[in-house]
């Protein structure tokens, strides 16, 4: 089943030869431009009169420690459905991870914290680099079971620095506000990896239909990710935030709009499924779509009711379109989305940024009052009114998707290079071919006796 013995030993050397070769150009690139910060500077730190307890990292790493695990356990777990693709789901989440979080440091460092030649590096940084690394994950979502490792490494190379420049033009440039992520990850790592899937379009990919389903185990497995990813959520989207009320705020929106995505999740997935039963599949992702939504406007004075009535809409949106939608992109727009990613990421994504748009506009004085300018501080320095604000916030979105969609057009075209060696049609889905799967060997023994058996009658 792993092929023929030339692509075995091609497959030997690809995925080894890559690693080394991106490790070893980061770690000199480490070499030359990176270094700790003051916060995390020996010298530095000890030359003023600072109590250890003011350190950033006391106020920050809580927050880190929560982004950290959902996307090492939450986003690996969660593309674990495939009843025979769990380790390349796990694994290769990790392996994705560990090189965006090195690669991002680098991109982002060179676009927003580069101090006299050098990137400094701590807490903050960290976190950043997650981010980064959870929108890769997102695009990973729309190609799994599809692609190979080598494959998947070249396209973090490449989204991770697109990924960068997105983000500076929107937060830097632009001045848009989005702490949480809905346009600077969930959009753009959606859009990114529905073109590249769409470039990558296998017309053949029925041949391997009977393995893209779920088993009860596997689809328990994915649940276990969306629990880490739900539980987390409200730190993901406060972790950037200013500390103090607009850290609290955001938490607190998140912590609600959640509660309301799962309970239409659950209300629309009955409502819609066969016979009135519940679909797992939009359990384990439309529940989630609450996080999602409110990303832009987590830290806005949204108002604890605005988070339940965008969460619902959310749930509801995701749920119908895993149901309807799902269908219709493959049918008609030939998109093969392994995980919907267009419906927990893509469609939330854009509501979420409008939603931002909207709150943007509706900025007062008398809503926010000294703390505005830690929201909106070009408005409260009347650099701005608040319906510019909402206007640069929608220009945002559609730059986010302008890069999303270049860049994962891109992507395609470079994974399409055929020395990459992609799974074929009738393989993908398949742990085997990239892994050493336990009982396999037996089954292959098994396989050649019975060949033999068969031989030996004729």
């Amino acid at each position: 089943m792993a092929g023929s013995p030339r692509r075995a030993a091609g497959r030997r050397l690809q995925l080894p030869l890559l690693c080394l070769l991106l490790q070893g150009a980061t770690a000199i690139l480490f070499a030359v431009f990176v270094r700790y910060n003051p916060e995390t500077d020996a010298a530095v730190w000890h030359s003023g009169n600072r109590s250890s307890s003011d350190n950033e990292f006391y106020f920050r790493y809580p927050s880190f420690q929560d982004v950290h695990v959902m996307v090492c356990v939450g986003f690996g777990f969660l593309m674990a459905f495939l009843q025979r693709y769990g380790f390349s789901s796990v694994g290769f989440t990790f392996l994705l991870a560990a090189f965006a979080l090195q690669w991002s440091t680098l991109i982002q460092g060179f676009f927003h914290s580069l101090h006299g030649g050098h990137i400094h590096v701590g807490v903050q940084s960290m976190i950043n680099a997650d981010f980064c690394a959870a929108a890769v994950l997102i695009s990973f979502g729309a190609v799994l079971g599809k692609t190979g490792p080598a494959q998947l490494l070249l396209m973090a190379l490449l989204e991770v620095l697109l990924f960068g420049v997105n983000e500076f033009v929107l937060l830097s440039l632009l001045g848009v506000k989005d702490a949480g992520g809905s346009m600077t990850i969930h959009t753009f790592g959606a859009y990114f990896g529905l073109v590249l899937s769409r470039v990558l379009y296998r017309p053949q990919l029925e041949k391997s239909q009977h393995r893209l389903g779920s088993v009860y185990h596997s689809d328990l497995f994915a649940m276990i990710g969306t629990i880490f990813l739900w539980t987390f959520w409200p730190s993901f989207n406060s972790a950037p935030t200013m500390l103090g009320d607009g850290q609290h705020r955001t938490t607190l929106n998140t912590y609600y709009s959640l509660t309301a995505s799962t309970l239409s999740t659950f209300a629309l997935s009955a409502l819609v499924g066969e016979h009135g039963r519940l679909d797992m599949v939009h359990i384990q992702n439309a529940a989630l779509a609450g996080g999602v939504v409110v990303g832009t406007s987590g830290e806005m004075m949204l108002t604890p009711f605005g988070a339940l009535a965008a969460g619902f809409l959310a749930g509801t949106v995701s749920t119908l379109g895993y149901k309807f939608f799902t269908p219709v992109l493959e049918a008609k727009f030939k998109l093969q989305d392994t995980c919907g990613v267009h419906n927990l990421h893509g469609m939330p994504g854009v509501l979420g940024a409008l939603l931002g748009v909207l709150v943007a506009g509706l900025a007062t004085h008398e809503a926010y009052g000294d703390g505005l300018g830690s929201v909106f501080p070009l408005v409260a320095e009347g650099q701005r009114s608040a319906t510019s604000q909402a206007m640069y916030q929608l220009f945002g979105l559609l730059v986010t998707l302008t890069f999303a969609s270049v860049g994962g057009g891109l992507g395609g075209l470079l994974l399409r290079l055929p020395f990459l060696d992609p799974p074929p049609d009738s393989q993908c889905y398949e742990d085997r071919i990239y892994w050493e799967v336990p009982g396999e060997r037996e089954d292959e023994a098994q396989g050649s006796l019975r060949a033999e058996e068969t031989d030996t009658r004729a």
